[in-house]
């Protein structure tokens, strides 16, 4: 049975382009906000949705480019994360509580060294690279 994640890297091109926001998660890692696919969700509506619900933050998704990542779960599932670049358009950060720990806007350099897990920091260098930012 494969799990399905949908999140965004999300950067904040209004206030400083040069920042990334990270959550920490209840568990304690820090990571890009995304959660699970539900039913008849496209992965841009789990997104839009999921990242809404543990932010508060209203996105702009660039629909054109996903990226992927696999991983075996502490649980022993297989485990697919899609993830889309969005830009923040409004709101005002607020923890989704029962998930979230914390949230930070962060610079590049800042988040690669902040992000809790390998293939999610190798990911996050490879998208930088390849935007040329």
């Amino acid at each position: 049975m494969q799990e399905k994640s949908c999140g965004m890297i999300l950067f904040d091109r209004l206030k400083n382009p040069t920042q990334v926001l990270l959550i920490k998660h209840n568990a304690g890692h820090w990571s890009f906000p995304k959660g699970h696919c539900e039913k008849d969700e496209t992965e841009i509506e789990t997104a839009i949705r999921e990242v809404k619900e543990e932010t508060n933050l209203d996105v702009e998704i660039d629909a054109n480019k996903r990226y992927t990542m696999e991983y075996v779960t502490d649980k022993g599932k297989l485990k697919q994360v899609v993830l889309f670049i969005a830009k923040c358009i409004g709101g005002e950060i607020k923890a989704q509580g029962c998930e979230v720990n914390d949230i930070k806007w962060l610079d590049f350099d800042e988040a690669i060294e902040t992000i809790t897990y390998d293939n999610t920091r190798e990911l996050f260098k490879k998208i930088l690279k390849e935007r040329k930012i």
